[in-house]
């Protein structure tokens, strides 16, 4: 796979078969084009070696325009994309369907069904079924998960942001880790009822400050400064927020950012150099990448681990 999530709630699909060489440059364009929270663009090789290309939208896109967009990179093969209207449907009670509960340290991530997993040492999150997007499951968020654990056994952070916090995961993570007050902030309103519903599921509704808004813009995080921030979104934005996040990391301050491709970590490790941060560790889960930076210090020799 080449790149992207779904939107929060799509309703709209565009497929097409293609090379491999194509895909990457469409992957590419579509998501330099459309505004990442409203588009996801995903690419998958098939057994026969073809490739085939989706873009998911939370709108009713142009087909036109987007067959024009396409068209110097496909040719004609433009005119065979076919565009579906996809039903809505609760994508986290999908992806939790047949799953077993994910782990990472003591932090256990269930479902509802799963409840009789939990054990008595662990700190368990459970996660209802939503529209939004964030079930532990996925490689970014549970590389997030495993990267806190092994803050936690360094030091405990006393401030935590976490920017684009879908179902709240990792704000919950750190408000039942460190029993102290959580920012967290998602520019989907769906994804902030969600994970305030949750918050509530999970007995950390009293610790999570919740805020609907980009990045850190928003007063609950614009002028403060931060220990830890997580940024488990997209390689785009990643490399956009990059002097923000920055802004607000304490000298010493941990940055986790996930939502990548392997692929795509060298750019945005540039990105956060440029803003005087240094690697500390690269995590690698189901053809994912998370990176773990500090800000400030001598620089020690980056460990990556799979």
């Amino acid at each position: 796979m080449l790149e992207g999530l779904h939107p929060n709630k799509p309703t709209h699909v565009m497929r097409l078969a293609t090379d491999e060489s194509a895909a990457r440059r469409m992957t590419d364009l579509i998501g330099e084009v459309f505004e990442p929270a409203e588009t996801a663009v995903a690419a998958f090789e098939s057994a026969d070696g073809s490739w085939l290309l989706e873009a998911y939208f939370a709108a009713e896109p142009d087909e036109a325009a987007i067959r024009e967009l396409i068209r110097p990179i496909v040719g004609e093969a433009a005119a065979g994309a076919a565009f579906e209207l996809i039903a809505q449907k609760d994508w986290v009670e999908a992806s939790l369907e047949g799953l077993r509960p994910v782990r990472a340290g003591r932090f256990l991530v269930h479902g509802r069904h799963d409840r009789n997993a939990v054990q008595p040492n662990d700190l368990a999150i459970e996660i209802e079924a939503a529209l939004a997007f964030g079930t532990g499951h996925h490689g970014t968020t549970r590389g997030c998960l495993l990267a806190f654990v092994r803050e936690l056994k360094r030091r405990r952070p006393r401030r935590v942001l976490d920017v684009g916090t879908g179902t709240g995961i990792l704000a919950f993570a750190a408000a039942k880790a460190l029993k102290r007050p959580v920012v967290a902030g998602d520019i989907d309103p769906v994804a902030i009822a969600v994970a305030r519903d949750n918050a509530r599921l999970n007995g950390v509704g009293a610790y999570l400050k919740l805020y609907l808004g980009p990045g850190v813009r928003h007063r609950l995080a614009r002028g403060r400064r931060f220990d830890l921030v997580f940024a488990n979104i997209l390689a785009r934005p990643l490399k956009a927020l990059a002097p923000s996040l920055a802004r607000v990391l304490v000298p010493g301050g941990t940055l986790i950012l996930s939502g990548l491709l392997p692929g795509d970590a060298a750019g945005v490790l540039a990105a956060y150099r440029a803003e005087r941060l240094r690697l500390e560790l690269r995590l690698e889960l189901d053809g994912w990448a998370a990176l773990v930076l500090r800000r400030g210090g001598a620089a020690p020799r980056p460990r990556r681990a799979a």
